[in-house]
């Protein structure tokens, strides 16, 4: 891993750190027993552009960010965001998505993983299927379109230019 790279993992870690901890009475929309903290998984989705150590720590940051803030249930749920965020980043290695397709190809396992994780901790199979699976695979949508957008700002800027990912495939993963 590059140090560029290596600092922009640390950069989305802080963001997935601070979202939770700093924005969540602002963001969070409670639905119980779901809640979404909007913008939560903008850092996880952005850092599977960077590869797969990356995608994993900054996952590892989400779920801190929101063991601290909210307890178990809720880190257990972000949780999921490292294996999606780790396979998104293989799936993004692989050359054979765009960023969006990625981000579209990952929501069920997003969706299902948060509704399985939650059904040790007492949820029936309505609130856990649809309350926290529907309810993920929304937020996820919502996420997706901000960090499809903050992507395709930061390629038009030019400050993803000095990544090698970026220079060789910038137009290519945008679409």
């Amino acid at each position: 891993m590059k140090t560029r790279n290596l600092v922009y993992g640390a950069l989305l870690t802080a963001f997935a750190l601070v979202i939770p901890i700093s924005f969540g009475g602002y963001l969070r929309i409670y639905i119980p027993p779901f809640s979404a903290t909007l913008a939560s998984h903008v850092p996880v989705l952005l850092a599977m552009l960077l590869g797969p150590f990356a995608a994993f720590f900054v996952g590892l940051g989400s779920t801190v960010g929101f063991f601290i803030i909210m307890g178990p249930v809720i880190a257990a749920r972000a949780a999921v965001h490292i294996p999606v965020a780790t396979l998104g980043a293989y799936m993004m290695k692989s050359r054979k998505f765009s960023f969006p397709m990625t981000l579209l190809l990952v929501l069920p396992l997003h969706a299902i993983g948060e509704a399985l994780i939650v059904i040790p901790f007492g949820f029936s199979l309505y609130d856990a299927g649809v309350v926290v699976g529907v309810g993920t695979a929304l937020h996820h949508i919502i996420d997706a379109a901000i960090a499809i957008g903050v992507f395709r700002l930061l390629l038009k800027s030019g400050a993803l230019d000095s990544l090698d990912l970026f220079s060789t495939r910038g137009s290519e993963l945008a679409r």
